[in-house]
């Protein structure tokens, strides 16, 4: 899947703002939320979604603590695109899909610039 199906999935309404400040024992990510396609106790983060480097994250429900609104983005079609922060607790474990070309060995986007340019403009 492209980053842009993972944009295009139900939007997460499940979380729930957290009043108060961040929590000290928490790590905050920016993204926007999307409902896990097959697992309805985790969630799914697209990290930098419309930037240079988008990710996709996988985290349990469970082990978001905080969220909170931040300013969004405008995508291509004027449509807004909902971000969050939100804080995971530490020690918790996520998942970071990563896309790579098959190869012998395996070339990771980050070590080639040229991969990097590739990849994004399949993501279009």
């Amino acid at each position: 899947m492209s980053i842009g199906t993972y944009i295009e999935t139900a939007q997460l309404y499940e979380i729930e703002k957290y009043e108060g400040g961040p929590p000290k024992d928490a790590v905050a990510f920016t993204g926007a939320p999307r409902q896990h396609p097959f697992e309805k106790e985790k969630l799914i983060l697209v990290n930098d979604p419309l930037g240079s480097s988008p990710s996709i994250m996988e985290f349990k429900l469970s082990d978001v603590v905080h969220v909170e609104d931040v300013p969004s983005p405008i995508n291509e079609r004027g449509e807004g695109l909902r971000l969050v922060r939100m804080w995971v607790r530490k020690g918790a474990f996520g998942i970071i899909h990563e896309p790579f070309e098959v190869q012998d060995p395996i070339r990771l986007m980050k070590d080639s610039s040229e991969l990097h340019d590739r990849i994004m403009r399949s993501f279009k």
